[in-house]
């Protein structure tokens, strides 16, 4: 997308600036060279638009700025109690003084408070005039400390009602107490091979895999988002490109556990008869999201055909489940319109755009078969959960920053997001041209007025069953990366969000579900964002090859007690690729770097890691002379075992120095992202010695019983 329009002189328009302000977007930002970047005004503009303000043109910013200040807020939509204390804004007119103004505070028990306001009871705090009228903001203290929870509070003022959510949250996020130097080892589920899977992992390698890290003493197991994606038309199998953060992933639904299996002969059958293409499926090197999916579609839909004919109790449970999950329904009804109509919801009539569906808009037969497989989908994650529970094991799940703009959150909750922009990253070293990552963001004001109920709806979804969740982008609490349509991902803005209700909604959630929260904090990271990350409990991540302080000297920053340590992410090359310059090697092939970009980036890379070997014989964790990967893989992964580090997180593909990939970012179809399998199967990784052997020696580590 580029730009079409002229440039403008912002210093002549300072309207422009306090407008955006008022709308939350930022003038300016600082790049990562620390220099101070000037948003340019017709992004702002555009911005501003994509938020809603009232203008076409630089001409219409006058007025614009005229309707926000006279946008007053009796109340705000949504307002924080930490640890129970409430402060209720309020902003009244000033001829309202001395006028009481009735209130309630109802309570999510049903419980009421009742309240009386008036301007010369509330402390004075600040006079705000729009055209000759004066309005006086101030705050009211509640006495009575509130319980956790989202509570109700309305005000009535000259017989209009005014209402509020209340956030009553503690100031910390959900931590297990006492001291939890635990480890863990990751591994993608597409990626898990068990032996008799069919083509890509399921449900049940990521049970066997909880199964195997519990036995060695490991207390977690994380993988990548486990969310449903498009497989057909349109195709994305990214798993940060989600249809839903509210549904789980049919792929990943092990046909063989289904009890309807057992029963219904018809399945059995058809799997007996697709033996020979399940083999095929299973020994290619990368996954065939498609052929898999469609093979699995077909014995879904036979074992719901088995289902109905059978009846009985099980029947009667998935009613029960579609009943209590209407979400569940509305997602089926819009896959099968999809699928119907062949297009994505922005080309539909306008009637099933806005979300009225009926029957005659899609196949009955394909919605069932899309409940169907979401109740599957749901049991066995729930098994997976339940099964790692008793051994004392936490699931690490992964959300996403956002979702696919053609997918069913965005159509069914289309009101609060801004469809007119994308989220994206500004320039950096390796995308000199920024990011755009194509989904829209979250509109920071509607979903307030929404009462965060999607945001609230998510989280619960993943914290049901995670005993960790980690927060991917976890900058974007605080602020987005806006790239308005037809704007370069360039010249893209940072809008804020309200990250004090975000954060007391994840610290209220974590708490109910007795879960801990991880924000990923990797990249260009603002300085209010960790240490408010820190006073509201969430963890951080630590990624040994970003954390040297001085490649000169070799010194590493201190690994924090609330951190997730690791020596790479999904986004990174495994380690071996990164000491052999593997990941260099295949860049400059796919067309990545040049030759000059090529030999800075090896450049630095050595001299990373001859910051990082001085580092390790200095600490002891590696000695003798050259020292081969292997050697420092185990130095590294000693070092991060014996820190404080709440967790250490092992990504199993290191132990058997694997060298490529599993994403490459940037390179679109050109590298197999998201599909390459792991070079060894469960079975088979079980068997190793020598990766037993590693994992054995973080775990004394870990407990405090040396190398």
């Amino acid at each position: 997308m580029n730009s079409k329009l002229a440039p403008i002189d912002v210093k002549s328009t300072p309207d422009l600036y306090r407008l955006a302000g008022m709308y939350g977007v930022q003038t300016s930002y600082f790049d990562m060279d620390h220099r101070r970047k000037t948003a340019p005004a017709d992004s702002l503009l555009a911005a501003l638009r994509a938020l809603g303000a009232p203008l076409n043109s630089i001409a219409d910013v006058p007025s614009a700025l005229h309707e926000r200040k006279k946008a007053i807020r009796v109340l705000e939509p949504v307002m924080v109690a930490w640890n129970g204390r409430l402060e209720v804004e309020i902003c009244l007119p000033e001829g309202l003084a001395g006028v009481a103004c009735p209130g309630r505070l109802q309570m999510e028990s049903g419980e009421t408070i009742d309240l009386v306001f008036s301007t010369d009871d509330l402390p004075f705090q600040k006079v705000i005039d729009v055209d000759g009228e004066r309005y006086i903001r101030s705050k009211m203290a509640v006495r009575r400390r509130l319980p956790p929870g989202y509570h109700r509070l309305s005000a009535e003022i000259t017989g209009r009602i005014y209402e509020t959510l209340i956030i009553s949250a503690p100031t910390e996020a959900y931590s297990p107490r006492g001291r939890d130097r635990l480890w863990g080892a990751f591994l993608p589920l597409y990626a898990i091979k068990k032996g008799d899977d069919w083509g890509g992992g399921d449900y049940s390698c990521l049970g066997r895999l909880a199964d195997y890290v519990a036995g060695l003493g490991g207390k977690v197991v994380a993988t990548l988002p486990l969310l449903p994606v498009f497989l057909d038309r349109p195709f994305e199998p990214s798993p940060y490109a989600p249809v839903s953060r509210l549904l789980w992933n049919e792929f990943y639904v092990d046909i063989t556990k289904s009890p309807e299996m057992d029963s219904w002969s018809p399945a059995r059958d058809m799997v007996t008869a697709a033996s020979k293409e399940i083999n095929r499926l299973r020994d290619t090197p990368l996954v065939d999201y498609r052929a898999v999916m469609a093979l699995k579609r077909r014995v879904i839909e036979e074992l719901y055909r088995g289902l109905i004919l059978a009846g009985g109790s099980r029947l009667d449970e998935l009613r029960s489940f579609v009943e209590s999950h209407p979400c569940v329904a509305e997602y089926a009804a819009f896959r099968a319109t999809l699928e119907k109509r062949g297009e994505t919801w922005s080309r539909w009539p306008q009637r099933q755009r806005d979300g009225k569906l009926a029957g005659g808009d899609f196949d009955e037969h394909t919605r069932d078969y899309y409940l169907y497989a979401q109740w599957l989908a749901d049991e066995q994650v729930k098994g997976v959960s339940d099964r790692a529970l008793k051994k004392g094991l936490k699931i690490y799940f992964d959300l996403p920053l956002g979702v696919h703009p053609g997918g069913f959150d965005v159509w069914h909750q289309r009101g609060i997001f801004s469809l007119d922009a994308s989220t994206g990253a500004p320039p950096d070293a390796v995308f000199t041209n920024g990011q755009d990552w194509g989904f829209p963001p979250l509109h920071p004001e509607k979903v307030r007025e929404q009462g965060y109920r999607y945001v609230i709806d998510y989280l619960r979804h993943h914290f049901q069953h995670a005993g960790m969740l980690r927060l991917d982008h976890v900058m974007g609490l605080h602020r987005l990366f806006w790239i308005p349509r037809g704007i370069d991902a360039s010249e893209g803005v940072y809008v804020r969000y309200r990250a004090d209700e975000l954060y007391a909604i994840l610290s209220l959630e974590s708490h109910r579900h007795r879960s801990a929260i991880v924000g990923e904090d990797l990249g260009i990271v603002p300085s209010y964002v960790r240490p408010t990350m820190s006073r509201h409990g969430l963890r951080r991540m630590y990624v040994l090859r970003y954390e040297l302080a001085d490649t000169e000297t070799g010194t590493v920053r201190p690994i924090p007690a609330r951190a997730v340590a690791s020596l790479n992410t999904h986004d990174m090359p495994p380690f071996t690729a990164f000491w052999e310059e593997d990941d260099i090697r295949e860049k400059k092939g796919l067309g990545l770097l040049d030759e000059a970009g090529a030999r800075r980036e090896s450049r630095d890379n050595r001299s990373v890691k001859r910051a990082l070997s001085q580092f390790l014989r200095k600490t002891g964790y590696l000695k003798g002379g050259a020292a081969e990967v292997r050697d420092v893989l185990k130095a590294c992964l000693a070092y991060l075992s014996a820190s404080r580090a709440g967790v250490v997180l092992v990504n199993l593909e290191d132990l058997w120095l694997e060298t490529r990939s599993q994403n490459m970012p940037g390179t679109g179809d050109r590298y197999p992202s998201w599909r390459r399998k792991a070079r060894y199967s469960l079975d088979e990784i079980s068997g190793m010695p020598e990766v037993a052997a590693v994992l054995r020696e973080i775990d004394g580590r870990r407990k405090g019983k040396g190398g």
